[in-house]
């Protein structure tokens, strides 16, 4: 039965984070099984539309009044969830997010069906007034979590070791994250690597993600030396924005003299394209993940890279061990360990072989239309649990 969902989020593309990616699949995969799928968002950037049709979903933007810290403060959010909740059959709410608890009580009280996926916690930079803000977000959080019908996560492992879920254990439920990769031709990727010069030179180190500090980026700085003392040539592929990226100003600046010193073997590439992120995997010889909290709990990038032969490098973390520890693809390193970082890279890197699994069994177990139709399941029992449409609001 095609169904009309509301899917909802704080920040949505144009913007690049896991979370945004995540929803994008999502709401496509819905969109591609018949389902009418509108994405209720913020405007965070001026010049995206109020409202638009984008690859068969409707995005829905709220102005942006101001922000704080990482959040925003849109004064028509509230008006415009309750049109839209009344409007859809189905909510699908997607933390961190503030706004996330009034629009689970507006699907309690209009007896909508209503999930929440829960990607990762916040952890802001130090200081009182971001400690403030992550205790109200916390407490939102968990507001949301009391009203939602039921909680989502991607990994039994994240869903057993996150102190936000074992609260809600009793309507937990697991549904693999949405991985997916365009098909691009052999001459794509060559040109590719003829571009940023990677033709015949190796090894190619890659990661993929927002110059942030819980990306763990310095850890990769502090192994590169003992990577380059065995690979002398070695290189590292950074995708992902690496300036200005919102609240991580003063990490980027305490970086600089470490991209300094290794700016002949270091990279960055900036926000890439689906087209050209599936040309950047083939060309790398191991992705790394050395991500440092829980604010990382799967790491989709990993997913990808296998996807084209790529084997990863990941950290200990609830969740982002799973893609390796399920395929065998790669290894895990303890969280914020340099050299353990550098020593697997270097055993990667020199036997990439065995480590390499046929691109079947990893989309068998990750694909977009696996996690679309998990989420459809969920919304059709919970409408059973609810009662007909006919008789909700």
């Amino acid at each position: 039965m095609p169904l009309r969902i509301l899917i909802v989020l704080t920040y949505y593309r144009p913007h690049t984070s896991g979370l945004t990616i995540y929803a994008e699949r999502l709401a496509q995969g819905l969109a591609a099984r018949g389902h009418a799928v509108t994405v209720l968002t913020s405007q965070f950037d001026a010049a995206c539309p109020t409202d638009s049709r984008e690859d068969g979903v409707r995005v829905v933007r709220a102005p942006v009044l101001f922000r704080i810290s990482k959040g925003v403060i849109m004064p028509t959010f509230g008006s415009l969830a309750t049109r839209l909740v009344r409007e859809h059959d189905a909510i699908c709410l997607h933390l961190p997010q503030f706004d996330a608890a009034g629009v689970a009580a507006r699907g309690r009280i209009l007896n909508k069906p209503t999930t929440l996926t829960y990607h990762c916690d916040l952890k802001l930079p130090p200081g009182a007034f971001n400690w403030t803000v992550n205790q109200v977000v916390h407490v939102m959080n968990r507001l949301a979590g009391m009203l939602a019908h039921r909680v989502v996560a991607y990994t039994h492992d994240f869903g057993y070791h996150s102190p936000f879920l074992k609260a809600f254990r009793d309507k937990l439920e697991i549904i693999p994250p949405p991985v997916g990769l365009p098909h691009v031709s052999e001459a794509t990727i060559t040109a590719f690597a003829r571009t940023h010069g990677i033709e015949g030179e190796g090894p190619v180190i890659g990661m993929a993600a927002r110059l942030a500090s819980e990306k763990g980026v310095e850890i990769l700085l502090h192994a590169l030396p003992r990577v380059l003392q065995t690979y002398p040539q070695a290189r590292v592929l950074f995708a992902g924005q690496h300036e200005d990226v919102l609240g991580e100003e003063s990490y980027a600046k305490r970086l600089e003299p470490l991209f300094e010193n290794h700016r002949e073997r270091w990279e960055f590439l900036g926000v890439l394209t689906p087209d050209e992120m599936a040309a950047f995997y083939p060309n790398l010889d191991v992705v790394v993940v050395p991500s440092l909290n829980s604010t990382e709990t799967f790491g989709l990038v990993q997913v990808e890279a296998m996807l084209c032969g790529t084997p990863s490098v990941a950290s200990d973390l609830p969740g982002v061990r799973q893609p390796i520890q399920q395929t065998g693809m790669g290894e895990v390193v303890p969280i914020g360990d340099s050299r353990a970082l550098a020593d697997a890279i270097v055993r990667v890197v020199g036997s990439k072989d065995t480590y390499v699994r046929p691109r079947d069994q990893i989309a068998a177990r990750w694909s977009v239309a696996r996690t679309a139709a998990g989420y459809e399941d969920l919304f059709e029992r919970l409408l059973v649990e609810c009662g007909p449409p006919s008789t909700r609001g």
